[in-house]
């Protein structure tokens, strides 16, 4: 059983490759991934595709929901590299990371197409979210 899932947009170019940077880092299989992005993906009971699509969530094996930064936070922790993201603990910085967070979550294509991972379907790359 894995220790956490992570709900993920597959759109964002950025999202896509956090994502492979746990997988590659995941020798232990403690992760689990879902694509809100994917044509079969159906939210967990209780879990809006609306909040999926504004912040990153993570399911823990015990059956806490983890949102935002601490989703990030649990699944750095989980890889051994929990000191990457030793900020988002100091309890006096966490609402301005979580404020960054989601500002970033919320401007995720904008952002993965300027890091030059735009948002691309059929042939054609857009940087603003599909659902806004």
């Amino acid at each position: 059983m894995n220790a956490l899932t992570l709900y993920y947009d597959g759109h964002c170019g950025f999202c896509r490759a956090e994502i492979a940077r746990l997988r590659g880092w995941d020798r232990a299989h403690r992760l689990a991934y879902a694509d809100i992005a994917a044509p079969d993906f159906v939210p967990p009971p209780g879990i809006s595709m609306q909040a999926l699509n504004s912040e990153m969530h993570a399911l823990a094996a015990d059956g806490r929901l983890l949102v935002g930064i601490d989703s990030l936070l649990a699944a750095y922790t989980l890889m051994g590299r929990g000191w990457m993201m030793a900020p988002l603990r100091v309890r006096m910085l966490r609402p301005l990371f979580a404020a960054l967070y989601r500002s970033f979550a919320g401007n995720r294509y904008r952002i993965s197409g300027w890091l030059g991972r735009p948002v691309c379907a059929d042939g054609v790359c857009a940087y603003k979210h599909p659902l806004r």
